[in-house]
């Protein structure tokens, strides 16, 4: 059995071999997983209460997001204690309880660190507020405002300036990347990098598996605090033109895997929004600062900018075959991925990418599924992503509690969309999607309370979606991604389909197609299209398919809408 940190050996380092490329991890998010006390919120005893699931599912990691105290602006990602644990979750014998039942079922744990901001509860900012001469002004980021307005033009990632002006002072603003109750870190400051790196090791020591590194491109800003040219009708600019991985930024990041990570046995992996195909080996290479990162590439495909949702595109899946390629040949050039569909920030897949409503159901999951699971890199799979949760659909901005959603709404009316478009975009988009009720059963609030309000309003199709109706079908979605874990990590293939060799295949455009090349080869083609499509050069052992048959001609193939097999190459597919 792996201890909660597992061991790394000179073999496995000699061969590349690690043991968090080999897992599989699902990420949770707390508030909305399982309600086990009863009052409209989800909390730690509730994720315990569930392992039995998430074994039988066959994970053997969890990334469970932030869990610390937290005023909750921004649903924990404003930490205003990192070693306390929010009450509404529970207490820290409650997590410890977490950390060893799931220990006993081969289930490690990593946290979000959330070190890029505070909440505005923190003590440290309390004190830099109250004592403007203390050591902790310096721990923030403090300027005076130019002619009676704001240092900069800059613009917070969640809408308006990121200057906040400090309670009774007159001409003095505090700098946010994002809420105005997030106040940003000064990274400048090294004994504020000393205290995060005490509290991560604090942490780690206490057993946790590693992190998941949120926001962490933005902890280094140009240091002229300079005006950008505006790109919106507020007539600001970006926070990302000159406070997103700027130059510096590495000698921040190679000292804080020297200090904490690099330390111990554990699994780092960045959320890195930025960060060029260029820049991958100095983030994920020998030696660099990460594990692995999250590539958002491709995950944005639906929107011009990610953080504006009204910039849609009307995107193809030539294209979104291209972008996973580029995104799969630079990882594979420089180090390791963390493969995702769906996370605590994006809409659901199955909305987003299938365009063909009648196929956003079973045989869609699937083909989805089996498109990025394969891929190389640790897959992350999002609760309820295994069941095949979608999208909701609100009439009115407020049934929203996501504070993007509650910025773009007007963002959007303000660029001259109407409000019922307006209202679509956010829709599409929001990150509610992700974080509605998880779905356990068809009863009232699907299964995640008895009876109390969920904090959050249900999608609404729990009577057909729910994990109940699926953990004992041999057809459902969650039996396939069952199946899937299986094969990579189990199976006599899971040597080719971990640490095997990505090559992309030439395809007609509607189809995804890629090698994993080991001792074997192993084929993935994925028809991303509601019609039917050819495919040359198909021969071998069927390892898996979204559909009871696959058509067949010689080599050829005939791909049904998003109909998505896995074959296990023979001589006579070359």
């Amino acid at each position: 059995m792996k201890n909660a940190i597992r061991e790394r050996t000179d073999s496995e380092h000699m061969e590349q071999k690690q043991w968090w490329k080999e897992d599989v991890v699902y990420q949770i998010y707390p508030k909305s997983f399982y309600d086990s006390d009863n009052d409209g919120s989800g909390d730690i005893k509730g994720i315990t209460q569930k392992l039995p699931y998430l074994e039988e599912l066959g994970i053997t990691m969890l990334w469970i997001c932030p869990i610390f105290t937290s005023p909750m602006v921004d649903n924990g990602y404003d930490i205003s204690d990192y070693q306390g644990i929010q009450p509404e979750f529970g207490s820290m014998a409650d997590f410890e309880e977490l950390l060893d039942e799931a220990k006993k079922r081969d289930i490690s744990i990593i946290l979000d660190l959330v070190v890029n901001h505070t909440s505005d509860e923190h003590a440290w900012f309390q004190q830099a507020l109250r004592e403007p001469k203390s050591k902790y002004r310096d721990y923030y980021i403090f300027r005076e405002g130019k002619n009676g307005n704001p240092p900069n033009n800059w613009r917070s990632i969640f809408g308006g300036s990121v200057w906040e002006k400090v309670p009774g002072e007159e001409n003095n603003y505090y700098f946010h990347t994002f809420d105005k109750r997030q106040p940003d870190l000064n990274w400048e400051n090294p004994a504020l990098r000393e205290e995060i790196y005490a509290m991560i090791n604090w942490w780690l020591e206490k057993g946790i598996a590693g992190f998941r590194i949120d926001s962490i491109t933005f902890i280094k800003k140009d240091q002229d605090y300079g005006d950008a040219p505006a790109d919106g009708a507020d007539g600001l600019a970006s926070v990302k033109h000159k406070g997103r991985n700027r130059p510096g930024i590495a000698d921040f990041l190679a000292e804080l895997n020297q200090k904490t990570f690099n330390k111990y046995p554990c699994a780092s992996v960045g959320e890195a929004p930025g960060v060029t195909y260029d820049e991958f080996d100095q983030y994920i290479g020998e030696g660099g600062y990460f594990n692995m990162i999250f590539d958002f590439h491709y995950a944005d495909i639906d929107v011009e900018n990610g953080s504006e949702w009204f910039r849609k595109t009307d995107w193809k899946p030539k294209e979104l075959k291209e972008l996973i390629f580029e995104s799969q040949n630079a990882l594979q050039k420089s180090g390791w991925g963390a493969n995702f569909l769906e996370n605590h920030d994006q809409p659901r897949s199955l909305s987003k990418y299938i365009k063909d409503e009648a196929y956003q159901n079973a045989i869609g999951a699937k083909a989805l599924g089996t498109l990025f699971f394969f891929l190389r890199g640790t897959p992350y799979i999002y609760q309820g992503q295994e069941i095949g949760m979608k999208n909701f659909k609100r009439d009115t901005i407020a049934d929203f509690n996501d504070v993007s959603s509650l910025d773009n709404y007007p963002r959007a009316m303000l660029e001259g969309f109407t409000a019922e478009e307006s209202l679509a975009f956010v829709n599409q988009r929001s990150r509610d999607n992700g974080r509605t009720p998880f779905q356990w059963n068809a009863t009232k609030n699907a299964g995640f309370n008895e009876g109390a309000e969920p904090w959050l309003k249900l999608v609404g199709d729990h009577e057909e979606v729910n994990a109940a109706g699926q953990v004992n079908d041999p057809d459902s979605i969650f039996s396939f991604y069952k199946k899937m874990i299986r094969l990579r990590n189990q199976s006599i293939h899971k040597e080719a389909l971990i640490y095997g060799a990505f090559k992309p295949l030439e395809t007609s455009d509607e189809v995804v197609g890629y090698e994993r090349a080991g001792d074997e080869v192993i084929q993935i083609l994925v028809n991303m299209s509601s019609k039917e499509t050819v495919v040359e050069k198909v021969s071998g052992e069927i390892l898996l398919n979204n559909y009871a048959t696959l058509e067949q001609s010689g080599t050829q193939a005939l791909l049904k809408p998003y109909q998505a097999i896995m074959i296990r190459k023979d001589e006579e597919n070359v």
